[in-house]
C-alpha cells in the first residue's frame, strides 16, 4: 500500500501537536481515529480542532458545510483497540521513551500486519521505539512541527531496521497531507533540532553575556539576519519545558556542551514560566 492509498489514520495523543496532526489528516479527506486517555481530553481536542476550522470559515477559506464534513471524519476514542483498522498510526504522546515503547508494544498487537507505526518524537531514537515491537521494520518517524496545520515540514525518519516500503508510505502520506516531507536517518535531533537546539541555546547564553534584553535579542535576529521569529519568542512558542527536555536528550546522546540547556532556561522551567502555554516565558501573554 502506498501513502496515496491510506484510508484511515490513527493519532494517539491529542494534545496540541496530536490535535494538529489529526486536523491535518481530516482536512486532507482521510478518516481519522484520535485516541486519548479520557473522554474529557477527547472532547477538548475536538473542540480545539472545531475552533480552528471555525476560524477558517470566518476567513472564507472553507464553508460551514465543508467544516462539518471535515469534523465528521474525526472519531475520538479512549480505546487503543479502536485503532485496529488504521493503515498508519501516528503517536504524539509524552516525550518519554518508556511510555512510547509501552504504547508501541500495544499497537503492535492491535493493528494489521501491513500497518505502519510512526512516532512524532523530536529528540528520542526512533530505533529504540521500534525495538519494542515484533515488527520494527514497519516503524518510522514522522516529525511534524508546531503548529502542525501551519508549518509545512515533516521529517520522515528511517532507522536501519525500517523497510523502504514503510518509509515510502510515510513520505507519501505526508505529501498527501499537503506537507513538504524530507527523508533523514535516525540520528540525534534528526535535521532541524540538531541545528536549531544548540543555536537557540547560544542565543539564550548571549542574553546574559552581552547584557541584551529578550526583545532586543529578537530584534537583532529578525532585523539583522532576517529570521521570521526571534529566538526568545520561538522558545516561548515551543515551550521552555519542551526545549529543555530536547536539549537534555541531545546533550545525553552527543555530549556536546552547546546541546545542554542553559541555566536560565532550566530556572524558567522550574518556576513554571514555560512560554505561551502558561502566559509567561521570556515575554508575557494574555
Amino acid at each position: 500500500m502506498s501513502g496515496a492509498d491510506v484510508r484511515r489514520v490513527g493519532v494517539v495523543g491529542l494534545g496540541t501537536m496530536g490535535a494538529g496532526i489529526a486536523q491535518v489528516c481530516v482536512q486532507a479527506g482521510i478518516e481519522t481515529v484520535g485516541r486519548e486517555v479520557s473522554d474529557e481530553l477527547c472532547e477538548r481536542a475536538r473542540e480545539r480542532i472545531a475552533h480552528y476550522l471555525g476560524r477558517g470559515v470566518e476567513k472564507g477559506r472553507l464553508t460551514a458545510e465543508e467544516r462539518d464534513a471535515v469534523l465528521a471524519r474525526l472519531q475520538t476514542t479512549t480505546e487503543v483497540a479502536d485503532l485496529a483498522g488504521c493503515d498508519v498510526v501516528i503517536e504524539a504522546i509524552v516525550e518519554e521513551l518508556d511510555a512510547k515503547q509501552e504504547l508501541f508494544r500495544t499497537l503492535d498487537g492491535v493493528v494489521g500486519e501491513e500497518a505502519v507505526l510512526a512516532t512524532n518524537t523530536s529528540a528520542l531514537s526512533v530505533a529504540d521505539v521500534a525495538r519494542a515491537t515484533a515488527r520494527p521494520e514497519r516503524v518510522v518517524g514522522m516529525h511534524f512541527f508546531n503548529p502542525a496545520p501551519v508549518l509545512p515540514l515533516v521529517e520522515v525518519v528511517r532507522t536501519e531496521l525500517a523497510s523502504p516500503a514503510a518509509v515510502d508510505r510515510a513520505f507519501e502520506l505526508a505529501a498527501r497531507l499537503g506537507k513538504e516531507p524530507i527523508r533523514c536517518n535516525d540520528t540525534p535531533g534528526f535535521v532541524v533540532n540538531r541545528i536549531l537546539i544548540p543555536l537557540l541555546n547560544d542565543c539564550v547564553r548571549v542574553l546574559d553575556e552581552a547584557g541584551v534584553s529578550p526583545a532586543d535579542l529578537d530584534k537583532a535576529m529578525t532585523r539583522g539576519v532576517n529570521w521570521p521569529i526571534g529566538p526568545c519568542a520561538l522558545i516561548d512558542l515551543i515551550g521552555v519545558d519542551v526545549h529543555v527536555h530536547a536539549s537534555e536528550a541531545l546533550h545525553g546522546a552527543l555530549g556536546e556542551e552547546r546541546m545542554a540547556p542553559p541555566e536560565r532556561l532550566v530556572l524558567m522551567r522550574d518556576e513554571g514560566k514555560l512560554g505561551r502555554k502558561t502566559g509567561e516565558g521570556f515575554f508575557l501573554y494574555d
